[in-house]
């Protein structure tokens, strides 16, 4: 675990310090934000808040290539968001109107954007691990030089498509960083109630794989880590697993009472608060004030209530639309075998 210093590490800018820093305050405001609208009704659906694990979202996109491809959980605003995706887009997809980045038809848990190799956003624990590795199974089949970097909660260690996913992008050499977001407990469940052996960077040594255990409410630990996987994923061709220790302020969802847990246990966790320790540190190297950080707050703030503005403008899909781009057995390719129709019961 990392502990503040005197000095900042020489490789470090003020500038990109104080980006770092706006990432995070990005991901916060939006999504308090959306705690607001949620609660007022005009979010629906279910919402995962990423507050308290900023860090991970803000050092991992810093270190990666715009060419990278990202699989994200259904809890990816903050992946989302510093990808590139407007707030407003990213907004307006959890108002399921139609200026969304998925024009309002995935809301809070399916953010997709092509064009940024943003990827998803998955509801099923674990649904991404498998697509990650078919990503990267294409770009070395294409000999492309990106590599795909699959986020995911420690809930999906239990699911065997993470067991299957390391085994075959091991097997085949595959350019997959595997980012585990662990926050020690998959929904309700603690980590050490579903999981054996609780330690799970140790999981990636049964498929020879390199792993590292990263401070993850430590932006600049984390920034650092993934930096250094990346390369090794690009140069060598192998996968790589980070677990990323972390920790959830709120509940697993919107829905859930959070009874699971001691009000003294998340008090710890706040304690190291990635935004807060990292102020700490800006001040105490002298790269923050109180009027620059108040000037970043009133930036962000502008952001944010921009992408309300631009969600609650949207437009609603029209209901003639909603069967675009499904597939119909009127449109159906003729070379698709069409399931025989079930008689009706007597």
């Amino acid at each position: 675990m990392s502990h503040a210093i005197a000095q900042p590490p020489p490789e470090l800018t003020r500038e990109h310090a104080l980006a770092l820093l706006r990432d995070m305050l990005l991901v916060r405001r939006f999504e308090e934000k959306t705690v607001e609208l949620y609660s007022a009704g005009k979010i629906r659906g279910f919402l995962h808040l990423y507050i308290g694990e900023e860090a991970v979202a803000a050092g991992a996109m810093r270190a990666l290539s715009p060419d990278d491809r990202i699989v994200a959980t259904y809890r990816e605003h903050g992946q989302a968001l510093l990808r590139g995706i407007s707030a407003g887009a990213v907004m307006a997809e959890m108002f399921g109107r139609a200026n969304g980045c998925s024009r309002g038809r995935g809301g809070s848990m399916h953010l997709f954007d092509a064009a940024r190799r943003f990827y998803g956003g998955y509801a099923i624990v674990g649904g991404g691990l498998p697509v990650a590795v078919g990503l990267a199974l294409a770009d070395r089949l294409l000999q492309r030089s990106c590599i795909t970097a699959c986020f995911f909660g420690d809930g999906a260690v239990a699911e065997g498509e993470f067991h299957e996913s390391l085994n075959l992008a091991a097997l085949w050499s595959l350019p997959v960083l595997f980012l585990c977001e662990n926050n020690y407990y998959a929904m309700g469940t603690a980590l050490e109630r579903h999981q054996a052996e609780p330690d799970i960077a140790l999981k990636a040594a049964a498929y020879r794989m390199r792993s590292e255990v990263v401070d993850g409410m430590d932006v600049l630990a984390v920034e650092e880590a993934t930096r250094r996987a990346a390369r090794q994923v690009r140069e060598s061709h192998s996968p790589v697993l980070l677990e990323l220790r972390t920790y959830r302020f709120r509940a697993h969802s919107m829905y859930d009472p959070d009874l699971y847990r001691s009000k003294e246990e998340i008090e710890r966790w706040r304690q190291r608060c990635p935004i807060k320790k990292f102020v700490e540190r800006l001040r105490e190297w002298d790269w923050l004030t109180d009027a620059s950080y108040a000037e970043l707050e009133a930036e962000i703030g502008g952001v944010v209530q921009r992408a309300v503005a631009e969600a609650e403008a949207g437009p609603l899909e029209p209901v003639a639309d909603l069967l675009t781009d499904t597939c119909t057995p009127r449109d159906r390719p003729h070379d698709v075998p069409v399931a025989p129709q079930r008689a009706s019961p007597p």
